[in-house]
């Protein structure tokens, strides 16, 4: 028996895991003191759990500890390398490269920055007819990048296809161009595996939400030696986080983040292949009952988040798709965009048109996801298609 409704839009956000709660509650009850209060044992037990949690937060991303600064989540943090560094750097130069299929968290901060004199440039995608739809093309970033060039950002895994790009190829080629690196890492960390040092990347974006953490915690890693990236803080008044966020810090959200990417890690092999068989399970049996239906993104492989499903049903509007699956969690899009009535930026960068792009869903399965779950998400994306077919006229 499914307990209704069903939650797949696990790209927007996911459930808190009941072990991360438990690790919160005393910092919310008991060590409750403020992580910069010197003076007494409260602000010291604050302080320890924070630095603990600091030391987990590293040694799953491969940095080390100074590395990481807390913030309030990958927006801010996208925000803080992105016009951080661009700001900092603008005397060596004012052109900055990334993708068309980014976040908006990536894509706004660029054009602030586009206003304010910088120069952006834009790279394509790999088209919907090509073998790994979504993905960029190496040699084209490569042209890109010029000697005014201080800063390339590329997303390591799209919130709406699941594509996975070649970070590590990325991060050769800004090495060699002596080029800093951002990585938007928001629906990789803790869904793949993410070493900073081996994906060469100088600052990577994360938040604790999308992988069973709490939300409004997250952070960036801003890389300390090979070379020293240097930024200007967003946000000024207290010089907390070595003077490059300051705030006081949400110390029980960081610690959920933690224990919430400790368990990602320890669980992410066994987790990768339950929710990989789920994920094309729900495709399978959508594909056997449906006909012109299109999975969008690339193949469901390697070079994709293993919960990602991204479909469009032909001569079915999207919104309507989901408005008659009350019991069932989906999105037409990027949760952050969900207020704004274009077609999604990332389909149609992948070629779709417009009534392609409206015509999808994207599925989002993760860890507390069943298989009873799925066969009924089939039935209801089958039945619903089926009966919005019959109404068009």
């Amino acid at each position: 028996m499914v307990s209704t409704p069903v939650y797949m839009d696990n790209h927007a956000t996911t459930r808190v895991d009941p072990r991360v709660v438990d690790a919160m509650l005393p910092i919310l009850s008991e060590h409750y003191g403020n992580p910069s209060s010197t003076s007494h044992v409260f602000g010291w037990d604050s302080r320890e759990a924070v630095d603990k949690a600091r030391e987990q937060v590293a040694s799953a991303l491969g940095a080390s500890r100074r590395e990481i600064v807390f913030t309030s989540g990958a927006t801010e943090s996208n925000n803080l390398a992105i016009r951080g560094v661009a700001r900092r750097m603008q005397r060596e130069g004012k052109h900055l490269v990334s993708v068309v299929s980014e976040h908006k968290a990536v894509l706004d901060p660029l054009a602030r920055l586009g206003r304010e004199g910088f120069e952006i440039t834009l790279l394509p995608v790999a088209q919907q007819t090509e073998s790994c739809p979504g993905q960029i093309d190496l040699q084209k970033l490569e042209d890109a990048i010029r000697d005014e060039t201080t800063l390339v950002s590329v997303m390591m895994a799209n919130n709406e296809t699941g594509v996975l790009q070649m970070i590590d190829q990325v991060g050769r080629i800004c090495k060699e161009r002596g080029v800093l690196l951002h990585s938007d890492a928001t629906q990789a960390v803790g869904r793949v595996r993410v070493d900073v040092e081996e994906l060469q990347v100088d600052l990577l974006s994360f938040s604790a939400h999308k992988f069973y953490g709490p939300k409004g915690v997250g952070g960036l890693y801003i890389r300390r030696r090979n070379p020293l990236v240097r930024l200007e803080p967003l946000v000024n008044g207290g010089g907390h986080e070595q003077g490059r966020r300051s705030g006081t810090l949400n110390a029980p959200g960081i610690v959920g983040m933690a224990t919430a990417l400790d368990l990602a890690v320890e669980e992410m092999v066994d987790e990768t292949v339950r929710i990989g068989g789920l994920r094309d399970r729900l495709f399978e049996g959508i594909e056997a009952e449906l006909e012109r239906i299109q999975l969008n993104g690339p193949p469901l492989g390697e070079d994709r988040l293993p919960g990602n499903l991204n479909i469009s049903f032909q001569d079915v509007d999207g919104e309507a798709l989901m408005m008659s699956m009350r019991d069932l969690a989906v999105a037409s899009g990027s949760a952050c965009t969900s207020v704004d009535p274009e077609p999604s930026h990332v389909l149609r960068a992948i070629g779709l048109n417009d009534d392609q792009t409206r015509a999808s869903l994207r599925f989002g399965l993760g860890r507390f996801n069943t298989a009873e779950e799925v066969e009924f998400a089939i039935r209801q994306v089958c039945g619903a298609v089926e009966r919005l077919r019959r109404m068009r006229p």
